[in-house]
């Protein structure tokens, strides 16, 4: 996919997430958006760390821009018991995932990759995320709403989420889907300054 040309843009968001999109809006990036069309399932890692970062890579290099527009992408997986939680197929799928989750600790990983030109630059953040116990009514309202069906695990945290995580260790931004701190820290490293 070509990202779109524009003279004030740092940077093509690789991403189709409206709340990558929110969280790199809320630094002051300014950027324009293309959808890389590739093949996640396709992609196979050992792990999840490793898988985030395949995928990222993937995307970011699906991607066409203009030569000194460098690219930012992104993946996110919420991992419980080595179980990698992905967006839920359906309301049943959604309800054994929050299950799962329910009175326990799960991990979220996030591989952000900036292409700029030949040089790439990258990090995988990790952060643990506790949940309370949830009732199966809990559950079931949360499901009556749209919101657990395009996120990883099954949740927003962002949103009526919140309510089931008891603490977070690492970052919150992680969590949502772009670990803004470490982001800034590639933007910068590729020269973009915002």
């Amino acid at each position: 996919m070509a990202c779109p040309t524009t003279a004030d843009s740092d940077l093509c968001l690789a991403s189709a997430s409206p709340r990558r999109t929110e969280l790199l809006t809320q630094i002051g990036v300014r950027f324009v958006r293309a959808v890389p069309g590739i093949d996640e399932a396709a992609i196979h890692a050992a792990d999840a760390r490793e898988r985030v970062l395949r995928v990222a890579q993937a995307k970011a290099r699906a991607v066409a821009t203009p030569a000194a527009l460098p690219v930012l992408a992104a993946d996110t997986a919420v991992v419980c018991d080595g179980e990698t939680l992905g967006k839920p197929v359906d309301r049943d799928d959604a309800m054994r995932m929050l299950g799962r989750l329910s009175n326990r600790s799960h991990w979220v990983y996030t591989a952000v990759v900036v292409r700029a030109g030949e040089r790439r630059f990258e990090a995988v953040v990790a952060t643990e995320v506790w949940f309370a116990e949830l009732t199966a009514a809990a559950m079931t309202r949360y499901c009556d709403g749209d919101e657990p069906y395009d996120k990883a695990g099954a949740y927003g945290i962002q949103g009526r989420g919140a309510l089931f995580v008891r603490r977070i260790e690492g970052s919150y931004s992680n969590v949502v889907g772009l670990p803004l701190f470490e982001t800034a820290s590639l933007l910068r490293q590729a020269g973009i300054s915002f």
